[in-house]
């Protein structure tokens, strides 16, 4: 009996030459198959095309559509500026209950140091403000103050990297990359995410790094103290638009052809997208960065040619010029003003040695343009839907450093934000009599990027990106919407 042909002794088992033959035919075409792919013979689906940066709905409808970032590089003094405190100007000198010497960078007296600033009450909601923002003081009525916030860092770098990324150390994707690839771009020619600086803040181009995320939601950096600040954004001498159209199509057949042995590779996508909008740029960005464009009064109101705050000026006026134009995201950190030593240098609200002479020069900077931001905003209807955020990294102690300074302090600082869908006049939170410590309604850095988020229509919880097997957000596990300063 042979079991391999009769059918009551269930599946008919091959014999051997069988066995080899269908194997040997197999191999064959699996061999034929990969000789065919090889000389290009064997047609292959094209891999579909998708704009990483074209629009995308938000989880709900949002409040704001673009945010400007006014980073106040070096952490300006919550009680010198928006938190005032009478207790603290009555017991100049004397012992600051529950003071921590080490709770800054270096070593504080213990005593209190009362602001040595003017402060008065502004606007129908009577918010304290100090003479340090005479000029920004006159929208408070616009602005919800934040007062309770704090954070877990204590020097600059970290600090900055937990305000914009959420957490202390480098690597992950900031606030703007976040936004950027959760909500698109509305600015065809333009990028999605702009950076402006003076001179670069502590922890550099990794606060305002896209992390993980692909390298399309990356920020375009530019320097504010150079006349172009795109490099490399006209096109070469001599090469005509055509050529230059006929030279990137050829780029991108090549790459195209590069990318479909590689279809994991996100950057590669990245990469030829970047060619393509750098290209768009020629166009567009040269309007766009053009201040001349605007009238005298304009730029005067932007103190654009003055010698203290031209560049602030530039960029406040630049951002309002982007967010114009469709761009999302535009950070500005502020870079000028005399630093805790007397220097000018790179973290300029660093008042160690003396406040006052520090924040005096800080405020000549900024005062100014940021007024001229918010009213430029609010004629021109735009404030309605941008949100404008203000913060350092963390706040400054009560008691003095140096006899006329103060230290970092990440327990207490404030934040204030305005248009954009918030409540203006508001006041949220509250540190103690002395301005030390966050003692009502403590605000994390989560709970921040989690109200901005918010009122751009995303979710922080469904705002996720799965990165080596885990999903990230930028609230990592926690953060609460501040309701109570939402219109």
């Amino acid at each position: 009996m042979n079991p391999h042909a009769h059918p009551g002794f269930g599946p008919i088992v091959p014999s051997r030459r069988q066995f080899l033959r269908t194997a040997g035919l197999g191999a064959g075409s699996l061999a034929l198959t990969q000789l065919l792919h090889s000389e290009g013979l064997l047609a292959a689906p094209a891999p579909v095309a998708v704009d990483p940066l074209a629009p995308k709905k938000p989880h709900f409808a949002p409040k704001a559509k673009a945010v400007i970032w006014l980073f106040m590089t070096g952490s300006p003094s919550q009680v010198d500026t928006f938190d005032y405190k009478p207790e603290l100007q009555k017991r100049n000198g004397q012992a600051l209950a529950g003071a921590d010497p080490k709770t800054g960078f270096f070593t504080t007296s213990g005593k209190c140091l009362k602001s040595p600033f003017q402060w008065k009450q502004h606007g129908k909601s009577g918010s304290w403000v100090s003479d340090v923002f005479e000029k920004t003081a006159a929208y408070v009525d616009d602005m919800a103050f934040i007062h309770s916030c704090y954070t877990r860092a204590n020097n600059h770098a970290p600090g900055a990297y937990e305000i914009s990324c959420g957490v202390t150390r480098p690597g992950l994707p900031c606030m703007g990359s976040w936004v950027t690839y959760g909500l698109g771009s509305e600015a065809r020619n333009l990028p999605a995410f702009v950076v402006m600086h003076e001179t670069k803040p502590r922890g550099e181009d990794s606060i305002w790094s896209a992390g993980f995320l692909p390298k399309n939601y990356q920020a375009l950096a530019m320097d504010g103290r150079t006349p172009k600040p795109i490099s490399h954004l006209d096109r070469a001498t001599g090469v005509t638009d055509p050529q230059q159209r006929a030279a990137l199509d050829l780029l991108r057949e090549m790459n195209q052809n590069h990318r479909e042995s590689r279809p994991l590779e996100s950057e590669l996508a990245a990469r030829v997208e970047s060619f393509e909008l750098a290209y768009r740029m020629q166009t567009s960005a040269p309007e766009a960065f053009d201040l001349s464009r605007e009238t005298s009064r304009v730029r005067d109101l932007y103190a654009i040619g003055d010698k203290d705050a031209d560049v602030f000026g530039r960029q406040c006026l630049t951002a309002r010029r982007l967010v114009e134009r469709g761009v999302r995201f535009v950070q500005i950190f502020a870079g000028r003003g005399v630093g805790g030593d007397g220097s000018v240098g790179d973290v300029p609200w660093d008042g160690h040695n003396n406040i006052e002479t520090n924040h005096r020069s800080c405020g000549r900077a900024c005062d100014r343009p940021i007024a001229a931001l918010l009213g430029d905003l609010k004629a021109r209807g735009l404030l309605e839907d941008t949100l404008v955020v203000w913060s350092g990294e963390f706040g400054r102690t009560s008691d003095s450093q140096d006899s006329l300074g103060r230290d970092h302090n990440p327990n207490a600082f404030t934040v204030w934000m305005a248009g954009g869908g918030v409540k203006g006049g508001t006041h949220y939170g509250a540190t103690d009599e002395f301005g030390y410590k966050a003692v009502e309604n403590r605000t994390s850095v989560h709970d921040l990027h989690a109200t901005i988020l918010h009122l751009l229509g995303l979710d922080h919880e469904k705002l996720t990106y799965r990165f080596n097997a885990r999903d990230y957000r930028l609230t990592d596990v926690s953060g609460n919407v501040i309701r109570e300063i939402l219109a």
